[in-house]
C-alpha cells in the first residue's frame, strides 16, 4: 500500500511538472513569434507624404537644391583649419526623405515661370503735315526729315551710302557758295513762289559782307549751314598738312554764317569741291556737325544758259529716281533756271523733302574773335543796336 502511494506521488508530481512547463512555452511564444516576423517578413512598404503646393520655379526640397557636383572644401588656412579626421559627418538623411529628392526634377528642368509680357513699345508720333501751299501753281513741301547730327554722319550717295534716305522721285534742294547779290534773292523767290525749300550752304566772308542776304534765306524758312570761311581745298596745302588751319578755315566760315544769321543756325557742313580729309571729317564727328556730300551734281557752275542747267539736273534725275541735288546760288544762271526747274520737277512727278537739324550749331568763341577781327571797319565804340542810335525824326 505504501508502495502504491509513493508511486502515486511520483506521478502526480512528474505531471505538475508536465503542465509548468507547457503553460511556460504557452506564455513565451507570441514574443518569439513577433522576432521570427521581423527576421523574416518584410517591413512595411511606407506612404509616400503628400507634398505641400508650392511654386512651379521653386524646388521641392533642399537635396533637390543642392548643385549636382558638391563644391570641394575650401583650402585650410590660418582662420579656417582643414578638416580632420575626428570631425563628425553629418547624419545621413532619412530614406523617404532621399526617395522624394530623387524623383524630383533638378533645378534647371524645373519649368520656369513664363517671364510676363513686355509692356508694347509706345507708337512713334504721327508725322506733322506740311504746310499746305497756297499759291494756285505751288508744288509745296513732300515731308520734313529732322537730322540728328549726333557724331558727324556723312550724307550723299556720291561718297557716304548708309545713308540714302530719300525715297524714289524725293529730292533735296541745296545750294553752295551764296549768298550773293542778285542771285541768291531771286534763288529764294522761286522757292517761296513753288512753297518748297532748300539747304543753303553759305561762305562765311560771304555772308559776313551781306548779312541781310543770310538772314533773309533763314527767315524764308530755309535751312542755312556753313561752307568754309573762304571756300578753300581743304585736301591740298597748307591745310593738308596744318590740320589747325584747315580746323580754322572750318570753324570761322561757321561762326561768321551764325553771326550774319544773328539766329540758330544747321550744324551742316559741305567741303568745298566734295574735298572730304578723313581727319576733318573725324574732327566734325567731334563737333556733332553733319557732313553732306551729294547724290547728284548738276555742275551748273560750269553752265552760263539756264536751260543747260535744266537740262543737267532733269536727265540726272531721270537716270537715278531721286537724290539730293547739288547747285549754287552764286551761279546766275542757276537763279534764273529756277523757275523752269521746278515747273519741270513737279511735272516730272518730283517731290521735295526739306532738311532740318535735331539742334543748332554751336559757334566756339575763339573763332567767334577771329571773325569779329576780320571787320577792319568795326568799332569798340559801336556796341548799341542801331535802332537806338538811329532814328528818323521826320519823312
Amino acid at each position: 500500500m505504501r508502495i502504491v502511494v509513493v508511486m502515486f506521488a511520483a506521478l502526480l508530481t512528474l505531471g505538475l511538472a508536465a503542465f509548468g512547463v507547457v503553460a511556460a512555452q504557452r506564455a513565451t511564444t507570441p514574443a518569439s513569434h513577433v522576432a521570427m516576423a521581423a527576421k523574416v517578413e518584410p517591413a512595411a512598404p511606407v506612404a509616400p507624404v503628400a507634398a505641400a503646393p508650392r511654386p512651379v520655379a521653386q524646388p521641392v526640397s533642399q537635396i533637390a537644391q543642392k548643385p549636382a557636383v558638391e563644391p570641394a572644401p575650401a583650402p585650410a588656412t590660418a582662420e579656417a583649419p582643414a578638416a580632420t579626421a575626428t570631425t563628425q559627418a553629418a547624419p545621413a538623411a532619412p530614406a523617404a526623405l532621399i526617395r522624394l529628392a530623387q524623383n524630383t526634377p533638378a533645378p534647371a528642368a524645373v519649368a520656369a515661370a513664363p517671364a510676363p509680357a513686355p509692356a508694347p513699345a509706345p507708337a512713334p508720333a504721327p508725322a506733322k503735315a506740311s504746310p499746305a501751299c497756297d499759291k494756285p501753281d505751288g508744288m509745296g513741301i513732300s515731308r520734313v526729315v529732322q537730322i540728328d547730327t549726333t557724331g558727324g554722319p556723312a550724307f550723299g550717295t556720291e561718297h557716304f551710302k548708309q545713308y540714302d534716305f530719300l525715297r524714289d522721285h524725293e529730292v533735296v534742294l541745296t545750294f553752295d557758295d551764296g549768298p550773293w547779290p542778285d542771285n541768291t534773292p531771286a534763288v529764294i523767290k522761286a522757292l517761296t513762289d513753288m512753297c518748297v525749300k532748300g539747304t543753303f550752304f553759305e561762305i562765311g566772308e560771304h555772308a559776313s559782307w551781306r548779312p541781310d542776304l543770310s538772314k533773309m534765306v533763314a527767315e524764308a524758312g530755309m535751312t542755312v549751314g556753313s561752307h568754309t570761311w573762304s571756300h578753300k581745298d581743304l585736301a591740298k596745302n597748307p591745310y593738308a598738312k596744318d590740320i589747325e588751319q584747315a580746323k580754322q578755315e572750318i570753324e570761322m566760315g561757321v561762326s561768321a554764317v551764325h553771326m550774319a544769321v544773328d539766329g540758330p543756325i544747321a550744324p551742316f557742313f559741305r567741303f568745298p569741291d566734295l574735298q572730304q580729309p578723313a581727319d576733318l571729317m573725324t574732327y566734325l564727328g567731334t563737333r556733332n556737325i553733319a557732313i553732306f556730300s551729294t547724290d547728284i551734281d548738276t555742275f551748273d557752275f560750269k553752265m552760263r544758259k539756264p536751260d543747260d542747267v535744266v537740262k543737267s539736273a532733269m536727265t540726272k534725275l531721270a537716270k537715278y529716281g531721286k537724290g539730293i541735288l547739288l547747285m549754287h546760288d552764286f551761279q546766275h544762271a542757276t537763279a534764273e533756271a529756277m523757275p523752269e526747274l521746278l515747273r519741270q520737277l513737279k511735272a516730272g512727278g518730283y517731290k521735295i523733302v526739306h532738311m532740318v537739324p535735331k539742334a543748332p550749331v554751336t559757334t566756339i568763341a575763339k573763332y567767334d574773335d577771329m571773325v569779329r577781327a576780320k571787320d577792319k571797319f568795326s568799332s569798340s565804340n559801336n556796341t548799341r543796336p542801331e535802332s537806338s542810335v538811329v532814328k528818323t525824326i521826320s519823312e
